[in-house]
C-alpha cells in the first residue's frame, strides 16, 4: 500500500500503468475509497499511468481535526491533488473526478490550469445541494456517528435495479461509508456545502468532457447540463442505466465514454 507525504498529511494512494503513458488521475466522491474506480481500471490501465488517491479524511489517507463550523475547503482538496502530483513528480494529468473529486477537479483546473491536460467531470456541479442539505447531514453524523447516513446514501448513489441484484455489494458500499472518519466526511461535506464554483467554471481551459448517469438523483442530468454550458466547448454525455456511481454501475461503458474523449487529446 503506497503512502506518501504531500501537502501537509500522508496521502494513500495507487499508480500504475506503463511509466511512458499520459497519467490519468482519478478523485473519488465524498464517502469512498479509490477502489470505486477499480472495475473501470482494466479498461483504462494499458493505455494510461492511472494515479488513483484517497481524499484527505478518506480511505487511508490521514484525516485533518474538524474544529465547530470550520472544515476543509475545496482550494485544500485541490492543493491536496497538486500536492500528490508534486510529490510523484507529476508536472500534468488529465483529471477525471466524480462527485465532490468533480467539484476539486474544477477547482485545480482553474487554480492551475497548467497541470490537467484533459478535464473529465462525473456526476458532479459547481454547487451540490442547498447548504443546508450538508448541514442536516453534518449534524445528524455528530449525534449519531457514520452510520446514521450510511444506509441512506445507497439509493442515492445507486439504481433500485443495481441495490436489488448486488445485495453483497450494496452491503460493502454501506460498510465503506460507516468506516469513514467522522472528520474526513464532516470536513470535506463541509468543503461541499460551503463551495459555489459556478461563476468560476467559465474559466476552465483544458477540453473538458461532463458525464452524468441518467438515474442519478444528486447530481442530475439538468445539472450536468448547466455545468457543461458553463464550461467553454465542453462535451456532454449521459450514461443510461447509472445513477451517481457510474464506474461502479457501468464501468466499460464509462470507461468508453473517458477513453474516446481522451484518446482525442493525446
Amino acid at each position: 500500500m503506497p503512502f506518501i507525504e504531500a501537502a501537509g498529511i500522508t496521502q494513500h494512494y495507487d499508480l500504475t500503468g506503463p511509466a511512458d503513458a499520459p497519467v490519468l488521475l482519478f478523485a473519488n466522491s465524498i464517502g469512498t475509497s479509490f477502489h470505486i474506480w477499480d472495475a473501470v481500471m482494466p479498461h483504462l490501465s494499458q493505455r494510461y499511468r492511472i494515479l488513483r488517491y484517497d481524499m484527505r479524511g478518506h480511505g487511508l489517507t490521514q484525516a485533518t481535526p474538524v474544529t465547530g463550523d470550520s472544515g476543509y475547503s475545496m482550494d485544500m482538496l485541490a492543493d491536496d491533488a497538486a500536492g500528490l502530483m508534486d510529490a510523484l513528480g507529476i508536472a500534468r494529468a488529465h483529471v477525471c473526478g466524480l462527485s465532490i473529486g468533480g467539484m476539486m477537479a474544477q477547482r485545480l483546473a482553474v487554480k492551475a490550469a497548467d497541470r490537467v491536460h484533459g478535464l473529465v467531470l462525473c456526476d458532479t456541479a459547481g454547487q451540490i445541494g442547498p447548504p443546508s442539505v450538508w448541514t442536516d447531514r453534518i449534524a445528524a453524523i455528530r449525534a449519531r456517528g457514520m452510520s446514521a447516513i450510511a444506509e441512506g446514501v445507497m439509493a442515492r448513489w445507486f439504481t433500485a435495479g443495481f441495490r436489488d441484484s448486488r445485495p453483497d455489494q450494496i452491503r460493502g458500499y454501506t460498510a465503506m461509508v460507516a468506516r469513514i472518519s467522522e472528520d474526513g466526511y464532516v470536513g470535506c461535506a463541509m468543503a461541499i456545502r460551503d463551495a459555489d464554483l459556478r461563476a468560476d467554471t467559465a474559466g476552465i481551459k483544458a477540453p473538458t468532457l461532463v458525464i452524468c448517469g441518467e438515474e442519478d438523483v444528486v447530481t442530475p442530468p439538468d445539472l450536468a447540463r448547466e455545468l457543461a454550458a458553463r464550461i467553454p466547448g465542453a462535451r456532454l454525455e449521459l450514461l443510461p442505466g447509472a445513477a451517481h456511481i457510474p464506474g461502479v454501475e457501468k464501468p466499460a461503458e464509462l470507461a468508453a465514454l473517458i477513453d474516446g474523449f481522451l484518446g482525442e487529446l493525446t
